[in-house]
């Protein structure tokens, strides 16, 4: 089997040029046969049709460079010499490599020359006119079919490899955003968790002097957010080995208003002051009630990094048919500085999350120099909803909070 492979190869490598020398030798073959019938020695006709059909077989190693000229060599040497074998052979090399007025025009000329030639030297007219159709068609027809099925192969070669390409470029895609999603969803859970960490550690660095009660509640709640923290970690990998969900839906539980009242909690236990309006129906869909969830938690982990101690505001309300109106706006931080640093990613991620559920999210500093993060998210009520009512909802919650300058990360 290895030999001939090596043998296949080698023919695929030397095909042409041996098709070549096939060509040349078997025309040289009629030629000399055709030069050499006609008896009682050679005449100066028959040296002319011997010497024409020599330089018409030799011109077909060219026949693949300059089909054009080697065809019109051999309708010459037709038209002068009777000689039919390299006309033919150039006519089926043409056809194969191009299908259009050049090979209609030298057909033509062959048939031309094949009728004249015949009616030149004693044959039948009729005979000439309707047999000469024939045997050109013929060549030209095999060519036709050779040259359509090269060019069909080729088309379905190179589409195979754009498929291929294609199918590489959105592999690759589909691994990049499979490492954005899995980033993104590792700091919601985790930068949270972290930053209430960070909070209950900073303040017995701040206070020093607190007695051994103090100690011991902040270092229990340390523990437990730290463990809280590792099995929101194993839980997100866990999910992350078997997910099969294409936007990520199954990483997380749909969270309701008990969830979000837990997470405000925690950042009360951390000292922050959070007040609190939450009245979020159980039926939320799943898409608006996980970003929702984010929307509060990384405002208030922004909140733990850089406005710590300052008294925050949490409101969220939704209903059918309205939509789900989120607002978390903090006050002017005393504190300078930041515990944690920030990637810048945070609320770039929710503003894909909101726009991904067909929101509207405007961030930036309040006239009293907190921060506010507002967002409003569509909850339809089955019926469709026509644009304008759409945009006096969006007016009415802008209208409410006036918000301009930097949507980064704080």
């Amino acid at each position: 089997m290895r030999r001939l492979r090596r043998w296949y190869a080698w023919w695929v490598r030397h095909a042409p040029r041996l098709r070549d020398i096939l060509y040349v030798g078997f025309s040289l073959l009629t030629i000399v046969a055709q030069a050499a019938s006609g008896g009682g020695g050679w005449s100066p006709k028959d040296w002319y049709v011997l010497g024409a059909g020599i330089v018409a077989s030799v011109a077909l190693l060219w026949r693949r460079r300059f089909p054009v000229t080697v065809t019109a060599v051999g309708v010459v040497a037709m038209l002068t010499g009777g000689i039919f074998v390299p006309m033919g052979l150039a006519l089926l090399t043409l056809s194969i490599r191009r299908r259009d007025l050049a090979l209609a025009f030298l057909s033509v000329a062959a048939y031309a020359a094949y009728v004249v030639h015949t009616v030149s030297t004693g044959g039948a007219f009729w005979v000439a006119v309707f047999t000469a159709p024939f045997l050109i068609g013929t060549f030209v027809a095999i060519g036709a079919y050779i040259g359509a099925r090269r060019d069909l192969m080729a088309s379905l070669r190179d589409r195979a490899e754009r498929a291929e390409a294609e199918r590489e470029l959105r592999s690759e895609q589909a691994r990049l955003g499979e490492r954005a999603r899995i980033a993104q969803e590792m700091h919601d859970v985790l930068a949270h968790k972290v930053s209430l960490i960070a909070l209950h550690a900073g303040g017995l660095e701040v206070n020093p002097s607190v007695g051994p009660d103090k100690v011991e509640g902040s270092a229990r709640l340390i523990r437990e957010t730290a463990r809280q923290a590792m099995e929101d970690l194993r839980e997100v990998l866990g999910v992350l080995r078997s997910d099969v969900s294409v936007d990520g839906t199954d990483l997380t539980p749909v969270p309701k208003a008990s969830d979000l009242e837990r997470l405000i909690m925690a950042s009360r236990d951390a000292g922050v002051a959070v007040g609190y309006d939450v009245s979020l129906p159980d039926d939320v869909p799943v898409s608006v009630g996980r970003t929702v969830y984010r929307l509060v938690q990384e405002s208030l982990t922004n909140v733990h990094k850089h406005a710590r101690g300052a008294a925050t505001d949490v409101q969220v309300h939704g209903a059918r048919g309205e939509g789900v109106t989120v607002r978390v706006t903090n006050v002017r931080p005393v504190a300078a500085g930041s515990l944690l640093p920030g990637a810048g990613a945070g609320l770039v991620g929710l503003r894909e999350r909101v726009q991904l559920v067909g929101g509207r999210l405007w961030t930036g500093p309040t006239t009293e120099g907190g921060w506010r993060v507002e967002a409003w998210l569509p909850w339809a009520d089955g019926r469709e909803s026509s644009d304008t009512q759409v945009a006096d909802q969006i007016e009415a919650l802008r209208g409410d909070a006036v918000l301009h300058g930097d949507e980064g990360e704080r």
